[in-house]
């Protein structure tokens, strides 16, 4: 043989110099000392070496497509998440229009969504959870939102109802969980399906009915995001779960391809019926692999993608403590900035995976001027997603034809976050010290 006397040996000793790779180049620019005007951004990746040794792993098993890792990696989140099936996809995005699809499957009979179906959701957030409704032809219907929440106002969800009216779909926003008690027993009471967008609160939870739960668990389905700034990484990636059985096949087939067939990938005939059902006006017998129950997507993820995961999600628990600590340290800091910016407040019964700490500012405070000082300073700010989305260039034509969407009461708040708000990070690789400049930097903004 060559240099080594097994392939075990061999993956043992290249992980053994990626470790040494990390520790050498890697290592020292992530624990590297702050000096004061140095770029603080909103968000980066938090990793070690597991992340590096697992993603050359995968590599040599040039297996390029989901594998072990990917099993393993949804095995581990659905542990976490104390839930009983998650499927791993290529982005948080990806992951909000499969469940938003997955409503749409015939599997779901009376209740299933068709087009111009109403959908309830706010303006207030990230394009992506809106986006499928309005690519499938449902009709998105506009809540406001409150402040210094940043969640759905949920006293205008009757006013939003109507016979059409068949979801509700809505992010819990920058970690804060909006109000699941009020949220879900408004589905409840009228037969809606709930889908939480999870992917900027992953770790969050929410006490309903005296039990703690992770946000992304209490509706009929969550989704994630794993992108390099959210709460933990895989590159690109996402994640898509629920407790029931039927939408998770429907999330499934979605996902792959709108297959029929709930064979992984590289593995044939688990069911044992592979040649001998007839489908739809197929001939009996048709190979069950190329059956098609949905017009579906190809949104797995790789193994490479999901052997970061493997080693991020042991670590997710001290990634949370620590953005709480970051958050909290802000806020503390900016304490004597109140007679000139609002702070952000929890929804009652939560627990936030803080994924950002947000600010308005109030009447006589340009927000422009106020995030201009901070920038020139190196801090990164962003504003809330889109403001209010309807405002935006891809509603022209609908605002133009009035048709597509419909907004219940005024969005008020909306447009004043459109207009005062921004924010900054908490992620968990920021030091105290970061934490301290920010406060003396935004201090310093508003005076």
């Amino acid at each position: 043989m060559g240099i080594w006397n097994s392939e075990a040996e061999a993956r043992e000793q290249i992980r053994g110099m990626v470790a040494q790779y990390y520790k050498d180049f890697k290592k020292p620019l992530q624990e590297k000392d702050f000096t004061e005007g140095d770029r603080i951004p909103y968000a980066s990746r938090v990793y070690d070496q597991q992340e590096m040794c697992n993603l050359v792993d995968a590599a040599l098993d040039f297996w390029l497509t989901s594998g072990r890792f990917a099993e393993e990696f949804e095995k581990k989140f659905s542990e976490y998440l104390g839930i009983r099936f998650c499927s791993l996809v290529n982005s948080g995005s990806s992951a909000n229009l499969i469940a938003f699809m997955a409503l749409t499957s015939p599997l779901l009979g009376e209740r299933r969504l068709k087009r111009g179906d109403e959908v309830i959701t706010v303006a207030a957030g990230f394009p992506t959870t809106v986006t499928p409704m309005i690519q499938y032809g449902a009709v998105p219907v506009f809540v406001d939102v409150t402040i210094p929440q940043y969640n759905i106002d949920t006293s205008k969800l009757e006013e939003a109802l109507s016979e059409k009216t068949k979801a509700v779909m809505i992010a819990h926003t920058l970690g804060n969980p909006f109000d699941l008690k009020a949220v879900k027993g408004f589905c409840d009471a009228h037969n809606l399906w709930l889908v939480e967008d999870n992917c900027d609160a992953l770790g969050s939870k929410y006490t309903i009915d005296g039990e703690e739960k992770f946000t992304g668990t209490v509706g009929d389905i969550g989704t994630s995001s794993f992108y390099p700034p959210h709460h933990m990484t895989t590159g690109e990636g996402g994640a898509v779960y629920t407790d029931n059985p039927l939408l998770h096949r429907a999330i499934c087939s979605f996902r792959d391809w709108g297959r029929d067939c709930i064979c992984p990938s590289g593995k044939d005939n688990m069911c044992g019926h592979r040649f001998d059902k007839q489908y739809g006006e197929l001939p009996l017998g048709y190979d069950h692999k190329y059956v098609y129950s949905h017009f579906g997507y190809n949104l797995k993820a790789t193994d490479l993608q999901a052997a970061i995961g493997c080693a991020q999600i042991d670590k997710f628990p001290s990634f949370v403590e620590r953005r709480k600590h970051n958050f909290d340290r802000l806020k503390e800091g900016l304490r004597n900035t109140e007679d000139r910016l609002i702070l952000p407040a929890a929804c009652e019964n939560a627990d936030p995976s803080w994924f950002g700490f947000l600010i308005t500012c109030k009447a006589g405070t340009d927000r422009n001027k106020v995030v201009q000082y901070i920038e020139s300073k190196g801090i990164q700010t962003r504003m809330l997603f889109a403001g209010n989305l309807i405002k935006h260039p891809c509603f022209d034509e609908m605002r133009r034809t009035g048709e597509g969407y419909r907004i219940a009461g005024s969005l008020e708040n909306t447009d004043r976050i459109m207009r005062d708000t921004f924010w900054v990070g908490v992620y968990p690789g920021m030091t105290d010290e970061k934490i301290d400049y920010m406060v003396k930097t935004v201090c310093e903004a508003v005076k």
